[in-house]
């Protein structure tokens, strides 16, 4: 264990142990004496601050860095290393020892480091060298820019816990701080250069905190990969730290991860699309984002259908919970706007977060807007470090907006507007404080940790009386805006979950923008993004931010996720099962993004419901093991899962020989077709694509080179030729059918390669359509 003052290590210089007390005595270098209990667990050894004096100024404790020559897979969030072998890591046992060296802010910033999980599969090409780090793409606004880099040796860092050493392997380590001091720091979060963020204010001023790093505790666990999990779920039970479960099991054990429902338009077919499904967990997304307001808890907001009236949130919740399902909404965590907040206008809160403070020298009167102060500090900067140019100060009860401040003395502020969002223009004493208020990223404003603690307790009861068992906390960001880092997060979680428990809520299913140290213990699930940027069920294809999420929350004992997947009516019955079959080899969890039109429009929703279903309670039952899990992950294959009997299951590996860019004129376009299989009845599907108004003036296909197929009907964008269980149809972009053509014989694939040629019937066709075609074809079943 080291001291940290200013910006300087002080390592100790002299150790003594006493087996009779367990105690270790560490001495300095400036003077100091640390004493430190030891208790050796059977899974973990426990290190715990019992005093530390004289403390000579000391702001931080650090417990590491610990090196060690794993690095295969850095669980930078909540410091772990890992390799297939054996995990090496450090777990905080209090809430103010948190991930890392101190730093500004205590936070880490997102960047890429070059890093390959495998040298042997992804070697580095000569240009690049291990550890090597590059700023995250975009522009910093949109969030996919963020990720960039699509290849396995570009990792995504989202933490300080535990940190690449190139050099010998990897390290991990964590700190506690003084936090009763006050402290000016030049917030990290987003690195330099990003467009967009060069003026964002940097400086702020964080205000104190009771918490200190005496009674900081740690536990230092190794032990083989396998048994990582189960050794960390040991020690948060056996030290008391948050053990939320999900139907008996720990929210980290891959037996009870889950996909959830993402919910949009009327609600009349929710609860029967869950229960067919076998998906306990909706997220009402169309709802809409909830700003909190203490004042207004519910405001006009209600649960719309299509054939009935509309229902209150907390009635429509108590129906879900009825029904056995965990229902939620969207809300921005925290983030207090000037049109619908109560403790920010027209009487702003003594509780909002502050950048900057200083007085002012001159009296001030309502009618005044030469506003002289004792300083500059960093009043010049613009808006605060997400590149939110919005300054607002604040005396006494009013708010004032103002760009800028003069250079010189007197420092007087610059285009001054008083009473901001009504609130009252005051009169003021020279030596009457005033401070710069903490934007977020929507031009709102933040709580301190003094009434971010009423928020937690506010959300709680908010949560109990709707009777909802899930949120979706978008914008976590909003716990690093007092500047205490991952501290502010524990804080505000845990005080959220004693509410929520202390209100009568069971078990409460947390989703959220970002995965940190902070919320790792209450946090469920982190299906952000969505859509083929995570992961393309169709092309069985992980997308860049899906790949770097995967990377970042697998290493750190997280599931994985493929974010938002919105039901696409035009899924086969295979795309929608390689969601799950993709979902349970990775471990990985979605939310599947679902409403009444995008669904009833679904040729396929009655199969693809049924095998969702079938998947879900194969998942239930641990039907996969590992061998299993790993062949799902084959991103050559999707799967089909057949339910036979109680506990009793089918799975199919299926093929899909995929041609997306066919041209579509007179000339045949011609393609070679394999079946890895044995002989099958054919099976294919050739959407048009191409501009909307685009029509076929009819198609012909000739199979294996000597069956001739003719479709003589006009075929517009975006519909479908389907050819399946021995019958060839015309379907709509749903895949429902149309017309049928008539078939003279049984279409069936034999095992080998064969010939596809499609052509247009007429030549005359827009140059731009093309046609994409899949044809399936199916193992034998192999029984689980």
């Amino acid at each position: 264990m080291s001291l940290y003052a200013g910006k300087q290590y002080i390592l100790p210089v002299q150790a003594v142990y006493s087996p009779q007390k367990k105690e270790l005595s560490l001495k300095y270098a400036n003077g100091a004496e640390a004493r430190i209990r030891i208790d050796q667990q059977a899974e973990y050894l426990k290190f715990k601050l019992l005093s530390l004096s004289p403390r000579n100024n000391i702001d931080n404790i650090v417990w590491g860095p610990y090196k060690t020559t794993i690095n295969a897979l850095i669980g930078d969030v909540i410091g772990v290393v890992r390799n297939k072998e054996f995990a090496f890591g450090l777990l905080g046992l209090d809430d103010n020892t948190t991930s890392g060296p101190p730093s500004e802010g205590d936070m880490s910033f997102m960047y890429y480091f070059i890093h390959s999980p495998d040298p042997q599969k992804y070697p580095l090409p000569a240009h690049l060298k291990e550890g090597q780090t590059f700023s995250i793409g975009g522009d910093g606004v949109n969030d996919v820019a963020f990720y960039s880099q699509p290849e396995e040796y570009f990792r995504m860092n989202y933490g300080n816990g535990a940190k690449l050493e190139p050099a010998y392997g990897a390290s991990i380590c964590m700190h506690s701080r003084d936090r009763r001091k006050e402290q000016m720091i030049r917030f990290p979060d987003y690195p330099e250069g990003i467009e967009g963020k060069a003026n964002s204010a940097r400086y702020q001023l964080v205000t104190p905190a009771e918490a200190d790093f005496i009674g900081s505790s740690v536990a230092l666990y190794a032990c083989p990969d396998s048994l990582g999990l189960h050794t960390i779920e040991k020690i948060v039970l056996a030290e008391g730290l948050p053990h939320p479960t999900i139907d008996g099991k720990w929210i980290k054990d891959p037996a009870g991860f889950r996909p959830d429902i993402a919910w949009w338009g009327p609600h009349d077919s929710l609860a029967a699309y869950a229960g067919q499904l076998n998906i306990k967990g909706v997220q009402d997304e169309g709802w809409g984002e909830y700003y909190p307001n203490p004042a207004n808890r519910w405001k006009t907001k209600q649960i719309s259908f299509a054939g009935s009236a509309p229902m209150s949130i907390p009635a429509f919740g108590a129906l879900m919970q009825q029904q056995g399902i965990r229902y939620g909404l969207h809300t921005l965590c925290e983030f207090l706007q000037p049109d619908d907040n109560s403790d920010v206008a027209p009487v702003p809160n003594d509780n909002l977060a502050i950048m900057q403070r200083t007085v002012i020298t001159k009296d001030l009167l309502p009618e005044d807007t030469i506003i002289a102060v004792a300083d500059t500090a960093y009043f010049n900067e613009f808006g605060g470090w997400e590149g939110n140019h919005t300054n607002v100060l604040k005396i006494g009860k009013e708010l004032i907006e103002y760009e800028g401040i003069t250079h010189t003395f007197p420092y007087t502020f610059l285009k001054v507007k008083r009473g901001f969002h009504h609130t009252v223009k005051g009169t003021y004493k020279a030596g009457t404080t005033i401070v710069k208020l903490q934007p977020n990223c929507y031009r709102g404003f933040a709580p301190d940790l003094k009434l971010q603690d009423v928020y937690a307790d506010y959300y709680g009861k908010w949560l109990t009386e709707g009777k909802m068992d899930y949120i979706d906390f978008d914008g976590l960001e909003s716990c690093m805006y007092q500047g205490h880092g991952q501290y502010s997060f524990k804080r505000f979680f845990r005080g959220l979950f004693d509410s929520y428990y202390r209100n009568g809520g069971k078990y409460l299913r947390v989703m959220g923008s970002a995965v940190q140290e902070g919320c790792w213990h209450y946090m469920s699930v982190c299906n952000v993004g969505g859509g083929d940027h995570m992961f393309s069920p169709v092309l069985n294809k992980w997308g860049i931010e899906g790949k770097d999420m995967r990377y970042v929350f697998e290493s750190s004992y997280f599931p994985a996720t493929f974010g938002i997947q919105n039901y696409q009516s035009d899924w086969s019955l295979y795309d929608a099962e390689n969601l799950e079959a993709k979902s349970i080899g990775w471990n990985a969890t979605y939310m599947l993004g679902l409403s009444q039109q995008a669904v009833e429009a679904s040729a396929e929703k009655a199969s693809i419901f049924k095998a969702i279903h079938t998947w879900e309670e194969a998942r239930a039952a641990n039907k996969f093991s590992k061998a299993l899990k790993e062949k799902l992950q084959d991103l050559n294959y999707k799967f089909h899962l057949e339910k036979t009997g109680a506990g009793s299951f089918l799975l199919y590996t299926v093929k899909e020989n995929r041609f997306p860019e066919l041209t579509c004129t007179a000339g045949a376009a011609v393609v070679a077709v394999n079946n890895e299989f044995e002989d099958q009845p054919l099976e294919f599907s050739i959407k048009v694509t191409g501009p909307k108004d685009a029509v076929i003036n009819g198609m012909k296909i000739i199979w294996a080179g000597n069956t001739e197929l003719r479709i003589d009907k006009n075929i517009k964008a975006g519909q479908l030729v389907i050819c399946k269980n021995g019958k060839l149809y015309v379907a709509d972009n749903g895949r429902k059918p149309l017309e049928q053509v008539a078939v003279n014989k049984a279409l069936r694939i034999a095992h080998g390669q064969h010939s596809f040629s499609v052509a247009a019937l007429h030549a005359a066709q827009d140059e731009k359509i093309r046609l994409e075609l899949v044809v399936p074809v199916t193992s034998r079943a192999e029984k689980i």
